[in-house]
Order: C-alpha cells, then sequence, then structure tokens
C-alpha cells in the first residue's frame, strides 16, 4: 500500500469539489490539495445541469440571496478574467401565466425578492413602459430585481412565441446560464497551476482515531493508496450520505432523480434569443379523445390525464445557429438511493413537449409525430428545506460541501468560499449559519421547517 501526505484531501471532482480545490489553492493560497474521484471531473451529475443560475429565491430570510449574489459576483469575475470562456450570459427567467389571479402574485413575489436583496421590483402595465429585454450575450450593465408586465400588448411585441393567453410575466434579471463543463474545467486548470492533484480512484476508509481526521484510503486501479492527512472535505454529490458513513456522521440529506430532454427545435418555435422560460401555471397535457380513452383504460398510463403540477420550463441551448431546446419538469419528486446508469420515464421527452406547448403554442407542430430526443439527468442531493451545508462536521478535520440539489453550478462558487473561509479560519459571512449542520440543533429552525413553504426548487 503506497503512503502519500496532503494538507487537504476533497472526495468528488464534481462542480463542488473542483469549486472546493480552487477557493483553497487559488483564493487561499492552500498547498498540498487533492482531488479524489473514480470518474473524470464533472462526468456524473454535474454536467448534467441545465447550466443555469438565479439569485431569485425566496426565504425565509436573506441567506439563500445573498449567498447566490456572492456566488454569482464570483462567476462574474471568474468570467472577466478569463474572456468569458464559460459563455454567461444574463438573458434571465421569465415566469408566465394565463391565471388573472397569478398577476397580483408576481408583483407580490417581485417585492419580496426586492426586500430580500434581489434587485428593484419594477411594474410595466401600459404599452409606453420603459421595459428593456435582455440581450442574447453577455452580463455587464444588465439591471437586477425583477420586471412584472401585466400590459397584454407589451407581453406580445416582446414575447409573440408565448400563448395568447398570458396576463402577465416576470422576467427576473440576475439570471442567465453559462457552459458548466467549461467553468469547471477552467477552474480545475487554474488550481491545478497552484498545485492541486487529481487521483483518480474511490474514498473507501477514513481514519478518524481519537475523533480527528487521519488519514484517508483510496482504491486505485493499482492497488490501495493511504493518504496521510488531517483535513477532509466530503463533495461526494449523490454518494454523500454514503461518504458520511465513512465518518461515522449521518448527513440530513436524500437524493431525487431529475431528468431533461434536448431535441432539434427545426420548426424555431422556441426563438433562439429567448431566456429561460417557465410556466407558472398547472398544465393538463393536450391529447386527442382516442389517446384519453387509451390512457383512461390503462392503470400505469392513467397518471397522464391528470394535472401536472406547474413549473415545465425550458430554454435555447448553444451558440450561433444551433436548433437545441433543452425541457426540464420536475413533476416526480419521491426520494431514491443513488443508482447508476440512471433509468428514466420513457413519457418523460413527450410529457415535457406537451407541457411546454402549453406556454408556447408552436410546440404543438411536434405533438403528431415527435422529434428524435435526448434524455439525461443526475440526482438531486437535498436536505429537507433544500438548503445546501458548507460547514464543519462533528469529527476534528472534517467538513462537508454539499446537498447543492439542482443549483450546483450557480451555488458551488459561493458555497466553496464560505467553505474556504471556515477551513482558513477566516471571519465568516453573515449567511453561513444558515448553510451548517448546526442549524438543525437550533429548536427555532427546527420548528419553522414545519411551516417552511416554497423550497426554490423549479
Amino acid at each position: 500500500m503506497r503512503e502519500t501526505t496532503a494538507e487537504v484531501v476533497i472526495c468528488g471532482a464534481g462542480i463542488a469539489g473542483i469549486s472546493a480545490a480552487y477557493h483553497l489553492a487559488v483564493r487561499r493560497g492552500v498547498a498540498g490539495v487533492v482531488l479524489v474521484d473514480e470518474r473524470p471531473p464533472m462526468s456524473l451529475t454535474s454536467d448534467k445541469s441545465t447550466e443555469c443560475y438565479r439569485n431569485w429565491w425566496p426565504g425565509p430570510g436573506e441567506a439563500m440571496v445573498a449567498l447566490m449574489n456572492r456566488s454569482i459576483d464570483l462567476l462574474e469575475e471568474l468570467a472577466r478574467e478569463s474572456g468569458n470562456v464559460f459563455g454567461m450570459n444574463r438573458r434571465g427567467y421569465l415566469f408566465a401565466t394565463a391565471d388573472p389571479a397569478r398577476a397580483p402574485q408576481f408583483i407580490r413575489r417581485a417585492e419580496e425578492a426586492q426586500a430580500l436583496g434581489a434587485g428593484p421590483a419594477r411594474l410595466h402595465d401600459s404599452p409606453g413602459s420603459d421595459y428593456r429585454p435582455a440581450p442574447p450575450d453577455g452580463f455587464e450593465g444588465e439591471p437586477t430585481g425583477a420586471d412584472v408586465i401585466t400590459d397584454a400588448a407589451l407581453i406580445r411585441r416582446h414575447f409573440p412565441y408565448l400563448t395568447e393567453e398570458t396576463v402577465a410575466v416576470l422576467h427576473a434579471r440576475r439570471c442567465g446560464w453559462l457552459s458548466g463543463q467549461q467553468l469547471g474545467m477552467y477552474m480545475l486548470e487554474r488550481a491545478r497551476e497552484k498545485g492541486v492533484r487529481l487521483i483518480d480512484g474511490r474514498v473507501e476508509g477514513i481514519d478518524t482515531t481519537g475523533g480527528r481526521l487521519r488519514s484517508v484510503t483510496v482504491a486505485e486501479r493499482g492497488g490501495r493508496r493511504t493518504i496521510s492527512t488531517g483535513r477532509f472535505v466530503n463533495a461526494a454529490g449523490p454518494f454523500l450520505k454514503h461518504v458520511g458513513w465513512l465518518l461515522g456522521v449521518d448527513l440530513p440529506v436524500f437524493c431525487e432523480r431529475h431528468a431533461k430532454v434536448a431535441f432539434n427545435d427545426t420548426l424555431g418555435a422556441v426563438p433562439r434569443h429567448a431566456p429561460m422560460l417557465l410556466w407558472a401555471d398547472p398544465v393538463r397535457l393536450p391529447w386527442s379523445e382516442d389517446e384519453r380513452g387509451e390512457w383512461a383504460r390503462s392503470e400505469a398510463h392513467r397518471y397522464l390525464l391528470g394535472e401536472f403540477e406547474a413549473g415545465v420550463h425550458g430554454r435555447p441551448e448553444g451558440a450561433g445557429d444551433s436548433p437545441v431546446v433543452l425541457l426540464i419538469w420536475t413533476y416526480d419528486v419521491a426520494p431514491v438511493e443513488p443508482t447508476f446508469p440512471i433509468a428514466f420515464d420513457p413519457a418523460y421527452p413527450e410529457i415535457a413537449i406537451r407541457g411546454m406547448s402549453r406556454m408556447i403554442p408552436a410546440l404543438g407542430a411536434y405533438l403528431p409525430r415527435l422529434p428524435r430526443t435526448v434524455v439525461d439527468g443526475g440526482y438531486y442531493t437535498k436536505t429537507r428545506e433544500n438548503r445546501f451545508l458548507a460547514c464543519p462536521l462533528p469529527v476534528e478535520g472534517a467538513w462537508v460541501l454539499g446537498a447543492l440539489s439542482g443549483y450546483g453550478l450557480m451555488a458551488a462558487a459561493g458555497a466553496a468560499d464560505l467553505l474556504a473561509d471556515h477551513i482558513t479560519g477566516r471571519p465568516l459571512p453573515r449567511y453561513a449559519p444558515a448553510f451548517s449542520l448546526e442549524r438543525y440543533d437550533d429548536p427555532a429552525y427546527r420548528a419553522l421547517l414545519d411551516s417552511w413553504g416554497d423550497s426554490g426548487q423549479l
């Protein structure tokens, strides 16, 4: 068995682990950082992301918005220094509704977001409004906050592809997307320049004799390696709980299976300049009478006739003349054990396209003969209230960076920045307690969990 030493060992080379390595080695000057993963970097779930970001988050409290604002600040710094190698844009998230009762809800939500620090709320209720649409590329000089448009003519002028039944839209502005793979590889390259090593192997044992971190055992193709270290970071993504058990810690996390579908939009139903598009109303899928009769007779397919919860969303993907569109709909959130390869609902592509056709009627042209689709996805590793963990563990020298759910790419920079402050003993930001394991020891917080409400998941 080979012997190695390291200052910090990080388990997991997804976006969380790479971000931790980057912030420790590049921004904090920590030498001797080792990343351990048996798969290529970013290849388990990080590369299955929809690659979006937003500071549009609900309460309670301002912690999530403050953390996301910090994370987006860091992403923008990386974009500037790299020449925006990962293509960060600020197109925004556009929520739309055909329900008149939801329009005042949009206004209240924009005002609540303003109070939490997401930026100013602006109402546009006349055709002569000064609403400014987002450019397709870049992020500099764009507004924050949210624009709520309730004037029908203004909605039709800027978003003619939405259903004519749309009565209001909410455009959250400090939001957009980027290339997660390029972001991860850029940070990894910078980290390696500062001495970070990547070991191809699996963490299979952790020595915590006496209640403190002493060494990590890694299984490699050529045998085993013991890494003597006093500091260890669990950034194992879907395997966060399993690695926690190696430390003797039962982390309060679980996994959900999530998928996205990609297809070539040869009909141009979704404009290439569109923002992220989200339908805020529940949907009943459009079926013919024959199809309805068939599903009604099938116990396995009867769910297709029911009302699906709000939230189907999608966006154009790729630069230039790329015809690709991504669609996502989180309608099945049952907790599952993470297994690979992942099995997805065979009906998912059709469900997503039919659902999104409620928002963008031009997609209905695909329903008689569905386009060829590609489905992939991964696991959202979550806490009960959907707020991540970036904090010490109850083993001296052990930390966790995980439960980043479906927002890992957007939050990893801020979460890793917070974790690096913990590890290097720097002053912590005011939002640090919101992402600490110790929050569950607070009776008031545990009581709050029972009435939490919106978890922020889209």
